[in-house]
């Protein structure tokens, strides 16, 4: 499996913009697919965006239009662009990634990633 170590949240005012990035170590990262979650204190883990490892991207429908998820295979990297924040996009956001082909009926699922990071606190201020 991938290691992953996210980094960049914080604490960022409504409106405001955060890049979160994801380093990937120990496998071929290029030949991975990767997503980015996000949780809340007691909810279950929500699809966020997904980069297919051809470089299709597929997003939740309340970060349509404001988030941009993007991989440089050259630097082992995937990040997400967030812009537009929300008191609602408050959560830890974890990066994840599965080497298996994922099916379009798959990307929102958690249970399709076999590779987790530890996660990064984003705190949006109203």
């Amino acid at each position: 499996q991938v290691q992953l170590v996210e980094s960049g949240g914080g604490l960022v005012q409504t409106g405001g913009s955060l890049r979160l990035s994801c380093a990937a170590s120990g496998r071929t990262f290029s030949n991975y697919a990767m997503g980015w979650f996000r949780q809340t204190p007691g909810k279950e883990r929500e699809f966020v965006a997904h980069i297919s490892n051809g470089g299709s991207t597929y997003y939740s429908d309340s970060v349509k239009g404001r988030f941009t998820i993007s991989r440089d295979n050259a630097k082992n990297m995937l990040y997400l662009q967030m812009n537009s924040l929300k008191p609602e996009d408050t959560a830890v956001y974890y990066c994840a990634g599965t080497v298996h082909y994922v099916a379009k009926s798959r990307i929102r699922l958690e249970t399709t990633y076999d590779s987790w990071g530890q996660g990064t606190q984003v705190t949006v201020s109203s």
